[in-house]
Order: C-alpha cells, then structure tokens, then sequence
C-alpha cells in the first residue's frame, strides 16, 4: 500500500522508483558520495582544514528493512544476510576515515556512530539484537531507545573512554553548535551540551537530571531521573517470530506502572516500584510538573506543547 519511493539529489528526481536493484548497491553508493564530499572539501583549501569547515550527516538505509547488500558483500558472514549488511556498513565506515586521514582532516574532525533506535525485533533474523537490554523498537524498554555511540576525535576525545552517564542524540544539536560557535535556534529545544562528557572532564555529569519519554500520541510514557526509571502503565507490541524478511506477529502485552535500577538491572527484570515508593512518589512529582507543561495524552495539552517534529 505504499506509493514508491523515489530516490533525490537536492530537488531533482534520480529514480523514481527504489527497485530492489537501487537499493543493494545504496550503501556503496552512498559511502562513495560521502567521501568525495570529503575529498572536495579537502581539496578546497589552500591555508588549513579551519578556513573551510563541513558538516557529513549520513544515515545509511540499512539495516532497515528490507534489507539488501551488494554482490561484494553476500554471503560474507555467517550471521546470514543481516550479518552481511552491517559488514558492508563497518566497510563504509572504514572508507569515510581512511578518506579523513588520506585529506590530513583526521586531527580536526570529530565523528559520531550512532544507530536511531534498537531493533525491529518483528522481523526476527534480519533483526539485530539488543543483547542484555529488554525488548527493542516500539517499545520503551531499554532495548527500543537505549543504542551504542562510538564518538572519535583524536588528541581531544580521550581514547578508551567510557561515561555511563545519560545523553540523546538530541544533545548532538546543541553540542555540535557549541563547538562550532553557532547559535541555537529561537524555537526551544530539549537537548544540551553534553561536551563535558565527551571529552572525559572530571566530575562530568549528565546535563539531564530528569528525562521524559513521550511517544508519539503525545502521551508521558516514563520518567529517568539517574539510575531510576519509572514506567507509567501501558501497553507495547512484543513481537513472535519474524523469518526471511517477512515480519512475525505482535503479542500486546501489559506494562503496570514499573520501577526499575538501571544501574543494577540493565534488563529491567525486577520492577521495584512497591520496595521504593518513595522513589516512585518523587519521579510521579516530576512526571506531573511536565504534565502541565507538555501534557499528557489529547485531553490535557499542558501550557505550553510544542508540535512534534517533523
């Protein structure tokens, strides 16, 4: 029931239709485009990498589904064609550094690896896997925001470092805008610098001391306060099976209201919102101060809701 998707290049159509062919070369494709945008903007410049700053945002197509991969890279792994396409992504990654070192920008460049959400855990094997985390995308468990983020930036990052504390990749925008000397846009925004965490400050602490999830109907699904997370009851789709490209059915399952120690169970196996109720109490008296700011559900709006982005 979805109308095609075309493939652009700024406002001019390249492909009308995405064919399946497009779309197992996307990742060379795309990876190719990346770095000779690189190569450009290295070569445009005669007095140092400063003189002609760039920004590189690229969000592969994979592994969504459905997934493809060229011929270079079927049958390479032996996690099945899942395994394939994630090799060809770590390829793709590998050239656009090799074209950063190759242009001397390596020193100057910072770069992100981050995924939007965790797995689509209805299409089974050509899913990924949250590992320790509970459940994966649609819902709000661990498993359907909680993602890995790789950030390099040699002699300003410091190498082998590890921070536990919370971030988004909302903070990107105002982060990147920090250290780029831009000013944030008029309209409010909800994330923050997280630079101090970045480069391994001492006494760094998240900028968050209290995150709201939302989903889409506008509705307060949980509140994260430090290690504590308390989930609002609620329902989420917990997917059976998935094979060969072709999705499982969803199970609708019933969430009470939950408090979980992420920092002593990260898979959220033990709610303990009867041991700690005055934990419960304290993040239900956040969770109401943002009701009536952004609200909660289509009956009550807040004071001051903002659309969504889109």
């Amino acid at each position: 029931d979805f109308p095609d998707l075309p493939l652009l290049e700024n406002d001019r159509i390249v492909k009308s239709a995405v064919t399946p062919e497009v779309q197992r070369n996307l990742t060379q494709r795309l990876t190719q485009r990346a770095v000779r945008f690189i190569d450009r903007h290295a070569g445009q410049t005669n007095t140092g990498v400063d003189s002609n700053p760039f920004f590189l945002y690229l969000p592969y197509p994979m592994p969504h589904v459905p997934l493809y991969t060229s011929a270079d890279f079927a049958e390479v792994t032996e996690r099945g064609l899942y395994g394939d396409v994630i090799s060809e992504i770590d390829w793709g990654v590998g050239q656009i550094l090799d074209s950063l070192r190759a242009s001397d920008l390596d020193q100057n460049t910072l770069v992100v690896f981050t995924s939007d959400n965790g797995p689509w855990l209805t299409y089974g094997d050509h899913a990924g896997s949250a590992g320790p985390l509970r459940a994966g995308k649609g819902s709000i468990y661990e498993g359907g925001y909680r993602v890995p983020c790789v950030m390099r930036w040699p002699g300003t990052i410091p190498a082998d470092q590890k921070s536990t504390h919370f971030a988004a990749t909302i903070d990107l925008l105002p982060t990147f805008a920090k250290l780029a000397g831009a000013p944030l846009p008029k309209n409010k925004i909800d994330g923050k610098d997280i630079s101090d965490l970045m480069f391994g400050k001492p006494d760094a602490k998240s900028p968050h001391e209290v995150f709201y999830h939302y989903d889409g109907g506008n509705r307060l699904v949980a509140v994260r306060n430090g290690k504590w997370k308390l989930m609002f009851p609620q329902s989420y789709n917990s997917p059976i099976g998935g094979e060969g490209g072709l999705p499982g059915r969803g199970q609708r399952k019933q969430i009470p209201l939950s408090l979980f120690d992420l920092e002593n169970d990260i898979g959220e196996t033990t709610n303990l919102a009867d041991q700690h109720p005055e934990v419960v109490a304290r993040l239900e008296t956040y969770a109401d101060r943002m009701r009536a700011e952004l609200g909660d559900g289509k009956k009550n709006v807040g004071s001051a809701r903002r659309p969504l982005g889109k």
